[in-house]
């Protein structure tokens, strides 16, 4: 059903595949337009996207489900408990 075809870059000009996988995968998603950057360029405006490549803050904090210290990516308001990775993902787990 789908083809290769070949593509070009808004950014960099250059020719890229827009391999029939990658149309069933956009196709299976919903996405409606072809890609117009390449991957390369795709990949960097992510990055450029985002913090800016800065890394990402962090807030220390106890865990509520086991009283180790861990860190998280938000800063806590106190009104909802906060969960280190392992017992954020037991909960996870139980919801379901």
């Amino acid at each position: 059903m789908y083809e290769d075809k070949t593509l070009t870059c808004r950014d960099c000009g250059n020719e890229f595949v827009f391999s029939a996988s990658e149309q069933e995968f956009f196709a299976q998603k919903g996405f409606q337009n072809e890609p117009t950057r390449c991957p390369a360029c795709r990949a960097a405006r992510r990055a450029q996207n985002g913090n800016g490549g800065a890394p990402r803050q962090m807030f220390t904090v106890i865990c509520d489900g086991c009283g180790c210290e861990t860190q998280v990516p938000f800063q806590p308001r106190g009104d909802r408990p906060v969960y280190c990775r392992d017992c954020f993902e037991a909960q996870r787990q139980n919801r379901f």
